[in-house]
Order: structure tokens, then sequence, then C-alpha cells
């Protein structure tokens, strides 16, 4: 089933016929129902049994929103135009060490190395700002 709504979501990405907004957030769009479907059954079922289509969905998704949209209100919606009430939860993590970190560092020390620094990250919750 899951690879049923897969395919569906592919065939109509490949079909897609939209104006700008929805052609410059099908791409993302398009990723996040992929990833959703294979979250959970329920919802790619719900995908196969919609008869419309992704640019029905990014049509829905584009209504409205003017200038602008988040892409989290944008999954939102598009969640909801195949899944009536359905809702996302979003968790983003913060490394501030990022790329920067290294097992081996950038010059070769010729004193006593130093103690290795530990990688901090700081993880919140989108919900924790509601």
């Amino acid at each position: 089933m899951i690879n049923e709504a897969i395919n569906k979501l592919t065939k109509e990405k490949k079909d897609f016929k939209g104006g700008n907004k929805e052609k410059a957030m099908s791409s993302a769009v398009y990723a996040a129902l992929k990833n959703f479907c294979e979250q959970d059954e329920e919802f790619a079922q719900a995908v196969i049994q919609n008869s419309k289509t992704l640019s029905d969905c990014l049509a829905a998704v584009a209504k409205g929103v003017g200038n602008s949209i988040s892409d989290l209100d944008a999954y939102k919606k598009a969640v909801q135009f195949y899944f009536p009430g359905a809702d996302i939860r979003c968790t983003m993590t913060i490394d501030l060490v990022g790329a920067a970190a290294s097992d081996k560092p950038p010059i070769e020390m010729t004193s006593k190395p130093q103690e290795p620094v530990k990688k901090s990250a700081l993880n919140i919750s989108l919900d924790d700002l509601f």
C-alpha cells in the first residue's frame, strides 16, 4: 500500500500542472508527503483513495497564502488535503559545532595535545513554541 501511494504521488508529480506558487513548493511538499506515506499506512491509503491529484493538493495549499507560506504550514495543509483533521509534528535540532567538528584537527600540534572538546547540541521542539 505504501509503495502504491508513493507511485501515485510520483506519477502525479511528473504530470504536475500549476502556477508559480505551486511549482515553487511542489518538490518539498512531494517529498514530505512521500515521507508521511512511509510513516503511516493509513495516510498512504488516504492518498491512494483520493481521486484528486498532487496538482490539486498544491493548489489547495497555495490558496489564500499571499506571497509566502512556511514549510510547516504547507506540509500541514497538504496532509489535511488528503486526511482532514490530521496534523504534523516537527522537531528541529541545532548543532552548534556543526560541520566544524572533526576527529582530526586541521593542523598538527607539536606540543602536548589538548583534550578534545565535547560536541554539544541543543534540542527544541516546535511544540514548545506554542
